[in-house]
């Protein structure tokens, strides 16, 4: 396989499975992930948060780990990265706001490089824009961002993934082997055992 280089968007506060597994799941898999955030530099951490299905009408929320960044965000540039992640938690609601967060993920879709997005991850596909007429899976309460957006939302089972051409989108962390799968597809990728 050439090398393909990932990016992954965090800040603090992303959701710790959403973080750790994917980046884990990927350099597993061969690929080089390179996670940054908004004002932070390679070596630097983000604090992460753990969201669990408990039985309450939402998730409740819990204090996870460091996560180290292997990158520093002012020095990457989307055009080095052949496939986008974006994890979910508390961290889109604020690195929406940055516009080079909006400005990499538009160049992905312009590209038609894969996107995948979980669980609050397409809180960053709707400020950028890059929704309209288009179906994204998130995490239920996402849906009316998504709608306003111009997307369609999709409700899938929180252990389901959805592909809309190079968007790969799910509502939450057990969904983690259908996302990581159906990107793996999107990528190219063959898994054989």
């Amino acid at each position: 396989m050439a090398e393909k280089k990932i990016l992954m968007l965090v800040g603090d506060y992303v959701e710790d499975y959403e973080v750790m597994v994917p980046f884990q799941a990927l350099l597993m898999a061969g690929y080089t992930v390179h996670a940054v955030c908004p004002d932070k530099k390679a070596g630097e951490v983000v604090r992460t948060s753990i969201h669990d299905f408990e039985g309450d009408q939402t998730y409740s929320e819990k204090r996870g780990h460091n996560f180290a960044l292997n990158a520093t965000f002012d020095e990457v540039e989307a055009g080095d990265y052949d496939a986008l992640v974006i994890p979910g938690g508390r961290a889109p609601e604020y690195i929406r706001l940055n516009k080079k967060v909006l400005e990499m993920v538009k160049h992905f879709d312009n590209e038609n490089k894969p996107i995948a997005a979980i669980c609050h991850g397409p809180q960053v596909l709707t400020a950028a824009g890059v929704l309209k007429g288009r179906e994204c899976a998130g995490y239920p309460a996402v849906a009316p961002d998504i709608e306003a957006a111009g997307g369609k939302y999709i409700n899938l089972d929180m252990d389901k993934a959805h592909v809309e051409g190079n968007l790969v989108t799910a509502p939450a962390w057990p969904a983690h082997p259908d996302w990581l799968a159906k990107l793996l597809k999107v990528l190219g990728a063959e898994i054989k055992i």
